[in-house]
């Protein structure tokens, strides 16, 4: 077993436990939808769990539901009142995540649209003190820019599979828009003076931003 398998193992013994719904999300994610390691999982999880505590948001923007893992995460750190709205382009999950929230016991804090997140986002009345960014890798600068003036004044976006397994380092092929997406995504925030950022290399790398 390689050295970084053996940490990553290290790792997940020495945090908290995955508490019990997550794991049973975690499988049968795993077990009956199509591309399920795209699910944040523990480790993920647990740093989204951390940072949202951190952040104690009153509300919570999230691009990308899937089947509702890190929604449930993020949650976790909501104030009392909260609430945490989230956008899935996949009408077919919407009832497998909607299951889990009320397992979880969030569903009042849970407002899952389903649709385009470009199109839905302009129609959002809310300003938001964190928004996940985790949907369509060829749209993430539109994201950003869309949702930037919804984010308070040291707000937080966070920014999902920035390093995109190490494909940022390379000239992308030519047909290869979802890295393009993401390079593209990275070098326009890079010298953005709105914000402050840093990628942390964590599983497939995610951005922290801080809106100035």
């Amino acid at each position: 077993m390689s050295v970084q398998r053996e940490l990553d193992k290290y790792i997940l013994n020495h945090i908290d436990k995955e508490d019990e719904v997550l794991y049973e999300l975690d499988r049968e994610t795993n077990l009956k939808v199509l591309g399920g390691r795209m699910i944040s999982g523990h480790l993920q999880g647990q740093v989204l769990t951390m940072l949202s505590k951190m952040i104690q948001p009153k509300t919570i923007l999230e691009l990308g539901t899937f089947t509702g893992y890190s929604a449930i995460c993020l949650a976790k750190g909501l104030q009392g009142n909260g609430k945490l709205i989230t956008i899935e382009i996949d009408d077919e999950l919407e009832t497998f995540a909607a299951k889990y929230f009320k397992k979880a016991g969030i569903q009042d804090k849970i407002d899952q649209r389903i649709g385009s997140a470009l199109e839905i986002i302009p129609h959002l009345k809310e300003t938001f003190d964190l928004v996940f960014i985790d949907a369509d890798k060829r749209e993430y600068t539109k994201y950003f820019e869309m949702v930037l003036d919804k984010v308070q004044s040291g707000g937080y976006i966070i920014a999902d599979n920035t390093l995109w397994s190490g494909k940022v380092l390379n000239s992308p092929a030519l047909d290869d828009s979802y890295t393009k997406g993401i390079i593209e995504f990275n070098t326009a925030i890079k010298d953005d003076n709105r914000i402050e950022k840093v990628i942390l290399p964590l599983r497939d790398g995610m951005t922290l931003i801080r809106k100035k």
